[in-house]
C-alpha cells in the first residue's frame, strides 16, 4: 500500500478542510494519507452541530473569528496557530483508527510526552490535577474509505477558547449534537520547546516506521495545489454561509422582552438557517406593525442583518412607530449576534 503525505503552508481554514474532503474524494482506495495542517483565530464546528447553540457568535464577529463547518461529525473546537491538525485516511479494511491513535502518541512519545487515549475520541496526559485533554478527535467513514482528524494544543490561547466556545445564553431548543467541555492542557507545559513543525515532523516519522516506507512530503498552498480534481467547487463550497450556517440541523429560538411601549414575545422555528415560521405576540396599542413583521419574516436568513432589513421595511410602512420599532431593531440584533 502506497504513502502520501501532504503539508499544508495555509492557515486558512475553508482551505484546509476543502483540501482534506477533495483529498479523501479522489485518493486511491490502496493508499494511507496523512494530512498536517494548522488553522489561523477559527472554531470548527462538527457537520451536525447549531453553530449559534455552541459558540458565541457576538464575540467571534467582533473579533474577526472565522467560522467553519467540517465533514466529520463530534464537537466544536477553537484553533488558533497554537493547534497542529492531523487527518489519517485509508480505503477499506484496512482504515483503523486505532492505528492513527498510535501513531501519534508514538510521535508524542518521541518528544518525551506519556500519553494515552480515554473514551472514544480524546488523547489525555495526567498530572496533579489528575486527566488534561489535549486532543479531540472525529471520524468520516464512507463504504470503501475512512478518516480520522484531530487536534493537538501545543500553545494554544486557552482564555480564547473559552471566549468563542461559551455562548451567551439564548433560548434556543436545537437538535443536533452538543459540545461537552474537558479540562485541557497545552503540550507545551510537558515540552517548553515544542512547537508546529516539531510535532509534524515526529509525527511523519512515525507514520513511515509504522509502515515501513518513506516517501517525501508533499507542501500545499493556495499557490501550489496538487492535482485535485474539483477543488475549486469543493473550497467554494466550503467557504459559503450556506454550508458553514445553512446546514444547521432545524430548530427554534424564544425571544422576550418589555419595552415602554409594550412586551413582545417572538417564536422563530428555523430551517437551513432560514425562519420558516414565525409568531410574535404583543400587549402593544397597535399590534399592527409586528403582525406584519412576523409575516415578512418569513423565508429570511437568520442574520442580525436580514432582521434589521426586515424591520427597516416595517419602519417604512408604519413611520409613525419609528421610534418603536428603532428600539425592536436594536433589541433583536443584539439577540441574534
Amino acid at each position: 500500500m502506497s504513502l502520501r503525505v501532504l503539508l499544508s503552508t495555509s492557515t486558512n481554514p475553508w482551505f484546509n478542510l476543502a483540501v482534506e474532503d477533495t483529498i479523501f474524494r479522489n485518493m486511491p482506495a490502496d493508499q494511507r494519507v496523512l494530512f498536517l495542517w494548522r488553522n489561523a483565530d477559527t472554531v470548527v464546528v462538527g457537520r451536525a452541530q447549531n453553530p449559534w447553540k455552541e459558540c458565541n457568535t457576538a464575540q467571534m464577529e467582533a473579533d474577526g473569528i472565522t467560522l467553519a463547518r467540517r465533514q466529520s461529525g463530534g464537537g466544536a473546537v477553537f484553533h488558533d496557530l497554537g493547534n497542529t491538525n492531523f487527518t489519517f485516511m485509508a480505503g477499506k479494511p484496512v482504515y483503523d483508527k486505532s492505528v492513527s491513535t498510535a501513531i501519534v502518541l508514538n510521535a508524542l512519545k518521541s518528544l518525551g510526552i506519556d500519553a494515552k487515549a480515554s473514551g472514544r475520541n480524546d488523547l489525555i496526559v495526567e498530572d496533579d490535577q489528575g486527566e488534561r485533554k489535549f486532543s479531540g478527535s472525529a471520524y468520516r467513514e464512507t463504504m470503501d474509505r475512512g478518516f480520522h482528524h484531530g487536534t493537538l494544543l501545543l500553545n494554544a490561547d486557552l482564555s480564547r477558547l473559552a471566549n468563542y466556545l461559551n455562548p451567551d445564553p439564548k433560548k434556543l431548543q436545537a437538535k443536533g449534537i452538543a459540545s461537552v467541555r474537558s479540562r485541557v492542557i497545552n503540550l507545551n507545559e510537558l515540552n517548553p520547546g515544542i512547537n508546529h513543525e516539531q510535532v509534524c515532523a515526529a509525527i511523519i516519522q512515525a507514520f513511515f516506521a509504522r509502515f515501513g516506507e518513506q516517501v517525501e512530503p508533499e507542501l500545499i498552498s493556495p499557490e501550489s495545489l496538487p492535482d485535485l480534481p474539483g477543488f475549486t467547487e469543493k473550497f467554494a463550497a466550503q467557504s459559503s454561509w450556506e454550508w458553514n450556517f445553512g446546514h444547521t440541523p432545524h430548530f427554534t429560538h424564544s425571544l422576550e422582552e418589555r419595552f415602554s411601549w409594550g412586551g413582545v414575545e417572538i417564536h422563530l422555528d428555523v430551517e437551513k438557517a432560514h425562519i420558516s415560521r414565525c409568531q410574535i405576540f404583543t400587549d402593544s396599542l397597535d399590534p399592527a406593525p409586528l403582525e406584519s413583521l412576523s409575516e415578512i419574516l418569513v423565508g429570511v436568513p437568520y442574520t442580525p442583518s436580514a432582521f434589521s432589513t426586515a424591520v427597516s421595511e416595517i419602519a417604512v410602512a408604519y413611520p409613525q412607530h419609528a421610534n418603536h420599532l428603532s428600539e425592536l431593531q436594536s433589541w433583536l440584533i443584539a439577540s441574534l449576534a
